[in-house]
């Protein structure tokens, strides 16, 4: 795979002036202004077609000790630029990406004798806008405890958002996106991103995130100290040193994530937003052998398998799954905790635990070349801790046995010294060519880009809270398609056979079941992005049943991605491209009719194949029939249910 990020020569560089600094998107609707208040702090405003969406909200660094990096800062010089993020990834929701920016880079030195430096770089999209901080070399500032950032998103308004409050650092981001004014967004609350804003009177949506997060930690955002509307970052803790957020030696200079603002015309258009990959550096050598797909997964079912007595984690189970995978033309068998010496305990680690010896019940040899001779590849979990004291002897000895990738879990961290773990077990996967699946993750930035085999993470309320919980509603499906998912690839897990009413639920941990429709669980594989896309139940659940040719057929990584209708929580239709292939999902928390237009198709009569609900949550429906562009799809959609659809030229 070649990245390219193509950059214009530089426009300008001026001497400090007083004046506010505006920079405008390439299209001329974004428009963000610098300026300063009156303590000579940094600040910003967001404007969209001549509507303030941010107010003017501060900009800065605070140190240990309540030191700050942005108070009495004059600017020295001023660079301007245009550039365009033209690259190819080969999993994610596009295949190709071309978006035009403009930057501006604002040169801070303090009006004092040691007078520390401290650069501003901005860049306005056409889908939004971006901005870091750059601690550039300097005698008087070699080395940096840095507690927190000062950077704010002030709001004129009181806006309807949608967010997952963790309330603590230390979590395996896993909850609710529920909706929250931002009136009541106070300083003790930590919301994880993105919150996802209506700035209300028909005007754009906004989503606060991140990107490019490397040598820092996880940005969180809180209510202001002040009361104002709008909210302030904070910063994860470190481990080792409580007091702050990131260490680090300043050197050649040193550089925050980026903190991103997405701006779509409602929350659904920002599905397509791609800036977050766009703002992560390119990878660096050949990804070719990157291969999307879904998986067969041998955790959630519980198992139980009809023939098999002591169904688990053993050879005749494992066996039986990468059957069922092959059959189903997935590439790939994911076997679970329990299969390495001293394992199975899941957060707890066992004395004396070592992925690079498997339990006698399985031979993961034997197990490589029986998947080997049907297609299927084998991915492992392990358990993240054994990885960080000892990551290149197990990665080692994962890639001698031909084994695909790893599923790593139960980090639940996000600090600074976390994020170096994310990075380092990226290139290490990646230099032997596995895939890489972290779970008990924070929310993605955009990292996928620049490690391809990083494939998907979890950090998201999934399908396995079924096992304990009642809290996987159709709402809450419906929510993360308009909010987690806006940061990137989210394991989910779906894929569950067992389909209920919400109100014939039963909570089970083994043979669990959904709260939803069959037709909705097959939309899922269209509205929720991940490149490593579980299916999830046992082969039992799926023998004979309707529904398998969809899941056979459903791509993992698409070309082209669009909204076509929706509300959060309500309903989400959404339409993706695979080569010539059109597909649709459709999700819906109340019975409804939705119309889609198809005006996205290209010319010529597509056959529609449609698999929508019937009378039980088991049924699926299925029909043909012709359409153009010119023509809209009706779907009659049931409480909890959905649809999903592919569309191909006629023959």
């Amino acid at each position: 795979m070649k990245g390219l990020i193509l950059a214009a020569a530089l426009l300008s560089t001026v001497s400090a002036t007083a004046s506010a600094q505006s920079l405008a998107s390439p299209d001329g609707r974004i428009t963000v202004t610098l300026g300063t208040n009156d303590q000579d702090q940094p600040t910003y405003r967001l404007d969209v077609a001549g509507q303030t969406l941010l107010s003017p909200s501060t900009l800065g660094l605070e140190f240990e000790h309540y030191a700050k990096l942005a108070n009495g800062l004059k600017v020295a010089t001023i660079d301007r630029r245009s550039g365009a993020d033209r690259y190819t990834l080969p999993a994610g929701k596009v295949s190709r990406v071309d978006e035009r920016y403009n930057e501006i880079v604002v040169h801070y030195a303090e009006a004092t004798a040691t007078g520390r430096k401290l650069d501003i770089v901005l860049r306005a999209y056409d889908s939004g806008i971006a901005f870091r901080y750059a601690i550039p070399r300097q005698p008087t500032l070699t080395s940096v405890r840095i507690a927190n950032e000062l950077s704010q998103f002030a709001f004129p308004a009181d806006y309807a958002c949608h967010g997952l409050n963790l309330g603590s650092f230390g979590t395996s981001h896993e909850g609710e996106y529920d909706p929250v004014r931002a009136s009541a967004i106070r300083p003790h609350n930590l919301y994880e991103l993105p919150l996802v804003c209506a700035t209300g009177n028909g005007g754009p949506a906004l989503a606060f995130a991140e990107a490019d997060v490397t040598d820092w930690p996880a940005m969180y955002l809180t209510g202001t100290e002040t009361g104002a509307l709008g909210v302030a970052a904070k910063l994860a803790r470190r481990p080792d040193d409580p007091d702050i957020a990131v260490k680090a030696e300043v050197g050649a200079g040193l550089r925050s994530p980026w903190r991103v603002v997405m701006v779509g015309a409602n929350p659904g258009a920002l599905i397509e937003n791609t800036l977050l990959t766009s703002l992560n550096s390119a990878p660096a050598g050949d990804f070719s052998w990157v291969k999307p797909g879904k998986t067969a997964w041998d955790w959630w079912s519980g198992p139980v398998l009809a023939g098999v007595p002591d169904a688990g984690t053993n050879d005749a189970t494992i066996k039986r799954f990468i059957d069922f995978a092959a059959q189903t033309a997935l590439p790939y068998m994911m076997i679970d905790d329990g299969w390495y010496a001293n394992s199975g305990d899941g957060a707890t680690l066992r004395p004396g635990a070592d992925p690079t010896k498997p339990i006698a019940a399985i031979d993961l040899p034997g197990l490589v070349t029986y998947g080997r001779q049907r297609g299927v590849g084998l991915i492992v979990w392990i358990h993240w801790k054994l990885l960080d004291q000892d990551m290149d002897r197990i990665l080692d000895q994962v890639a001698a046995w031909g084994l695909k990738g790893i599923k790593v879990d139960f980090m639940n961290r996000d600090d600074q010294v976390m994020i170096g773990f994310y990075h380092r077990l990226a290139a290490a996967t990646a230099r032997r060519h596995l895939l890489l699946d972290l779970h008990g993750a924070t929310h993605p930035w955009g990292m996928t880009r620049t490690w391809p085999n990083f494939i998907t993470q979890e950090g998201v309320l999934g399908a396995e809270y079924n096992k304990w919980t009642r809290r996987i509603t159709a709402r809450h499906n419906i929510t993360l398609a308009y909010t987690r998912m806006l940061a990137g690839p989210m394991d989910y897990t779906p894929g569950g056979y067992r389909n209920r009413t919400p109100a014939t639920f039963r909570i089970t941990a083994t043979a669990p079941e959904v709260q939803t429709t069959r037709a909705a669980g097959l939309a899922m594989y269209v509205v929720y992005e991940s490149p490593l896309g579980s299916v999830a139940d046992s082969p039992d659940a799926y023998r004979g049943q309707p529904g398998l040719d969809f899941l056979r057929d459903v791509p993992a990584t698409w070309d082209e991605t669009r909204f076509l209708a929706g509300d959060i929580g309500d309903y989400v239709a959404i339409a993706r491209r695979k080569g010539k292939r059109w597909y649709i999902g459709a999700m819906t928390d109340a019975a409804r009719t939705v119309t889609l237009p198809l005006g996205f198709l290209g010319t010529g009569r597509y056959v529609a194949r449609r698999w929508t609900d019937g009378t039980a949550p088991t049924d699926l429906v299925t029909g043909r029939t012709t359409v153009t562009k010119a023509d809209s799809l009706t779907l009659e959609l049931a409480a909890s249910g959905g649809a999903a659809v592919i569309l191909e030229t006629e023959r």
